[in-house]
């Protein structure tokens, strides 16, 4: 073909595209103010709550230290995270003291005291596991991280993986199949959620730390666990399986009849 014989290009082909303005004074603005609010904001929140706590512990431990012993009895001004160190200090000291022989024969009976209790009985009981679970370090209560489909079929949530029930809840719990306790938190505030149990085989369990689930749920999925290509990779394929799964599941339904009308 000859370059006479093609076919002519319309104007809008030929014109070059328009050059780029640049950004205004308004939006150089707003753009520099949200960079300094990104920024600032996580320092300022991560400061403020570092400073109400050091302020929460000093105020409950100050009351039980003697007025001789306090900072401010000597000094013009109130010294800031005294009452923490105080509390760390004498928290470790407990620990020492309930290791020996004799700290634990005043633990033992000071839990048969408040065994013998009947609604403080229920509340310790139930704290000191909590405590047990979450600070021994050994068990792997809410240390893995799981999928469930919830709240209607083909919706998935995470949910963190606690224990196994226990015999006498198993043994109520419908069908033959092992079940697992999960909590499934909220967004934004993860410390709320449901409790319930669900079969094994409805978890799909996926390569991510509970700080990361944490901050994915907190920020309602803005802040994806895509910074590490592994842990990237694992969720990518643990939402791979679970359209796997839902996916068999549905095909292996009756397909719906099909009427012929003449």
């Amino acid at each position: 073909m000859n370059r006479d014989e093609l076919p002519p290009t319309s104007p809008l082909e030929e014109s070059p595209p328009p050059p780029d303005h640049p950004p205004g004074l308004m939006a150089r603005f707003r753009n520099y103010f949200l960079t300094g609010l990104i920024v600032a904001g996580p320092v300022a929140i991560t400061l403020y709550l570092t400073w109400w706590f050091v302020n929460w512990v000093d105020n409950l431990v100050r009351p039980f230290v003697p007025t001789v012993y306090r900072p401010e009895t000597y000094l013009p001004y109130v010294v800031p995270g005294w009452g923490l160190i105080v509390a760390v200090i004498a928290l470790t000291l407990l620990g020492f003291l309930a290791a020996n022989l004799i700290g634990r024969t005043l633990v033992d009976l000071g839990e048969r005291l408040l065994g013998r209790m009947p609604v403080v009985r229920a509340i310790y009981r139930g704290l000191k596991q909590v405590f047990e679970t979450l600070f021994s370090g050994k068990g792997s209560s809410f240390r893995r991280v799981g999928l469930v489909e919830f709240p209607s079929p083909g919706m998935w949530s995470i949910v963190l993986i606690s224990q196994a029930p226990s015999a006498n809840v198993a043994s109520q719990l419908p069908g033959q199949e092992e079940h697992i306790s999960v909590f499934l938190p909220c967004a934004p505030n993860p410390t709320t959620g449901f409790f319930f149990y669900v079969p094994r085989s409805k978890i799909i369990e996926v390569d991510m730390t509970t700080e990361d689930a944490a901050t994915l749920i907190m920020s309602a999925g803005v802040v994806q666990p895509g910074s590490d290509p592994q842990k990237r990779n694992a969720a990518l394929s643990g939402m791979a399986n679970a359209a796997r799964v839902a996916n068999s599941t549905t095909a292996l339904q009756p397909a719906p009849a099909k009427v012929k009308v003449d």
